[in-house]
């Protein structure tokens, strides 16, 4: 029932991403939450959000801005290795408390916690974007490389503040995409890399208890074809709906996530 659900939440978040301004793992965390500790499910979800992107770069790479995939993607890179220590740090720490409901034990962890509130603050920045978004411009493009890949590090949430910054930059709908992807790809490659020393590993031997490589490689593959769908779909459907909608289901989420609920 886990498996289904996970590649439910890949397939239809893989189509969204291309829409809503989210990227794949704002939607996927929550569901890999649901077999792995909070630091692991950060970790299964970058290696499925790096060949899902990977996958999308192939189909949309050439319409890419290379001149702002640079000014955004490099610095980018270091806010993604510095989000991604710190994110090696929190998981040390212990649980802060818990409570019982109908038998069921939750627990309150500072991980949780902080990946929750992340969730419900980008999607309010994505509920909020038509106004955020001039403020944010305004910052420029190398800040919001720095910030956006600092959260995409941490928790892989990047994709709110990554679309804040990329709408004012003059790219039409496919070069806006294909810029944003190639720069998720960048961050999801620093992290990765700072999380193979900590999470990964932990991921490859938590094996033995879990079919990790066979979700992972399911959930691959139903995102691959949620993206395959999304490609096809450009310029066929509205995006402030989906962007209300899937705004307000992450604050759901995100609350349920911060109150140790999943």
């Amino acid at each position: 029932m886990i498996w289904l659900v996970v590649c439910l939440v890949a397939l239809a978040a893989s189509t969204l991403t291309l829409f809503s301004g989210f990227g794949l793992g704002t939607l996927l965390l929550p569901a890999f939450a649901l077999v792995f500790p909070a630091e692991l499910a950060v970790a299964a979800t970058a290696v499925v959000h790096l060949a899902n992107n990977v996958f999308k770069l192939a189909l949309m790479g050439r319409y890419a801005r290379v001149a702002t995939v640079l000014a955004f993607g490099v610095p980018a890179i270091v806010g993604a290795v510095g989000g991604a220590w710190l994110l090696k740090g929190l998981s040390g720490l212990p649980v802060v408390g818990g409570y019982t409901i109908a038998g069921q034990r939750f627990e309150l962890s500072l991980l949780k916690i902080a990946l929750g509130l992340l969730i419900v603050a980008f999607a309010w920045v994505e509920l909020r974007s038509g106004r955020e978004s001039a403020s944010a411009r305004r910052l420029g493009m190398g800040w919001g490389g720095l910030l956006s890949g600092f959260f995409g590090g941490l928790s892989g949430h990047q994709g709110a503040l990554r679309s804040a910054f990329l709408v004012g930059s003059g790219l039409d709908k496919r070069a806006f995409i294909a810029t944003g992807v190639s720069c998720a790809v960048m961050v999801d490659v620093a992290r990765i890399a700072v999380y193979g020393f900590a999470f990964v590993g932990a991921l490859v031997a938590a094996s033995g208890e879990r079919p990790v490589a066979g979700l992972l490689a399911a959930a691959m593959a139903s995102a691959f074809a949620g993206a395959w769908i999304g490609v096809r779909l450009i310029g066929k459907v509205t995006l402030e709906g989906v962007r209300r909608w899937v705004g307000t289901l992450l604050v759901l989420v995100g609350l349920a996530l911060a109150s140790g609920l999943v």
